[in-house]
């Protein structure tokens, strides 16, 4: 699937596992000092913006792999849309649920470089993500953005009905 021509448009993929313990999906909390002592609300699927006419799947798969250390090898048709949703800020994010393991102790996100303190001149790094959880979709909804919530509601249904 090509990009839709829109503007600050990102991908992503929600990674999720079945256990005795029910449904778990993969979320993560944004790294950076603007997120340090932000908790519920703020975390996301791990996701990233495209470049003008990237192939959105494409877009997905590279971004998880930067955000966790670890690539979905799954193929294509293994992948199940979740569709879109518009964030607070209008950004478009779209989305694919793939089951699969990893784990999130071990996982790594890339880095990003910002002036820090503002103003002083001086360039930091950060993770783009801080650190990944497996949780329910009870605490996904809770510690997600709340426009990405319809990500949990969607997979739950695609499973409930396969």
């Amino acid at each position: 699937m090509a990009a839709v021509g829109r503007s600050r448009v990102s991908a992503g993929i929600l990674l999720f596992r079945r256990g005795a313990g029910g449904l778990e999906v993969l979320i993560g909390h944004p790294g950076g000092p603007y997120f340090a002592s932000k908790d519920a609300g703020h975390w996301s699927i791990p996701k990233g913006e495209v470049d003008g006419e990237e192939d959105l799947e494409a877009v997905a798969r590279r971004e998880f792999e930067e955000e966790t250390g670890s690539r979905v090898d799954a193929a294509s048709d293994a992948l199940i849309p979740l569709g879109e949703i518009v964030q607070k800020g209008g950004k478009q994010v779209v989305a694919w649920a793939v089951e699969g393991d990893l784990d999130a102790g071990a996982a790594r996100s890339n880095l990003f470089a910002m002036e820090w303190p503002p103003g002083s001149g001086l360039t930091a790094e950060f993770p783009e993500i801080d650190r990944v959880t497996w949780c329910s979709p009870a605490e996904a909804r809770r510690l997600l953005k709340p426009t990405q919530h319809p990500f949990i509601d969607r997979l739950e249904a695609q499973l409930a009905g396969s």
